[in-house]
């Protein structure tokens, strides 16, 4: 579904955020990558939909190129690809249902989207997603007027109204109390299960990366150090990835 062709990422002044990554990821995975802040975690997911646009290598998505994809080839792609922001990214005056239809942008016209007359199938779609986030009472509630958990379950239903084929979630539970974070967590991975949506999500936290993921990918000063099931991970993988002697049980709740 996804590969990593010797990818690099240099940011502007030398610093090099990836190295010769080079990874495949299978269709309906779910994958938790972890990693120290400044690890090339987000780099590494954004480079997924050429968000970041990476210095050397490929990616490769369902057998496209992304990397060194035209506009129109770049736009195809993207829609397929769901994308689940850390700040949420809602417009907080319009309603839940506005917010959830955008994730249908590339399927219809500019004229539709302008003024609002959305295909009546666009709309069913986006109240079944919000109903599988079990949020479906506030589709006409202001954005503003959601918690931050509620706003984070819009943007995860905004993304599923895609009809993605990646789903890609950066820090989705970053700025989420822990219990709030298990239940947007427990949507990611049902979805997941029940839709065979690959699912790559960035982590701070390594106890829900282990109650939630199946595979665990660490990266380390922006190379790949850990790549499998997140069952196996050892204390010792632990301290490859964090760069010092620690065990697992003292990274549980720890920001990175």
């Amino acid at each position: 579904m996804i590969k990593f062709e010797n990818v690099g990422v240099v940011y502007p002044g030398g610093v090099k955020a990836l190295e010769n990554i080079n990874l495949e990821i299978n269709e309906g995975d779910f994958v938790i990558i972890v990693g120290l802040s400044g690890a090339g975690k987000s780099t590494l997911l954004r480079s997924i939909n050429n968000l970041v646009k990476p210095t050397s290598g490929n990616v490769v998505v369902d057998g496209n190129q992304v990397t060194n994809a035209s506009k129109k080839e770049l736009k195809k792609i993207r829609s397929d690809i769901g994308m689940i922001f850390q700040t949420f990214n809602l417009v907080n005056r319009s309603s839940v249902l506005k917010n959830v239809l955008t994730g249908r942008l590339s399927q219809v016209s500019t004229i539709r989207s302008i003024t609002g007359l959305w295909p009546k199938e666009d709309k069913q779609i986006a109240f079944d997603a919000l109903e599988r986030v079990e949020i479906l009472e506030k589709a006409y509630v202001r954005g503003s007027n959601l918690s931050g958990g509620q706003q984070q379950r819009v943007g995860i239903a905004r993304a599923l109204a895609q009809k993605p084929k990646v789903m890609l979630a950066d820090e989705p539970v970053a700025s989420l109390d822990p219990v709030t974070s298990r239940v947007v967590m427990s949507y990611l991975k049902k979805i997941n299960q029940d839709l065979g949506i690959t699912t790559i999500v960035n982590l701070h936290f390594l106890d829900l990366a282990k109650e939630f993921g199946t595979r665990l990918i660490g990266l380390r000063e922006g190379n790949l150090v850990y790549d499998g099931s997140v069952d196996d991970v050892s204390d010792a993988d632990f301290e490859n990835i964090y760069g010092r002697s620690i065990k697992s049980s003292d990274l549980i709740g720890e920001d990175d």
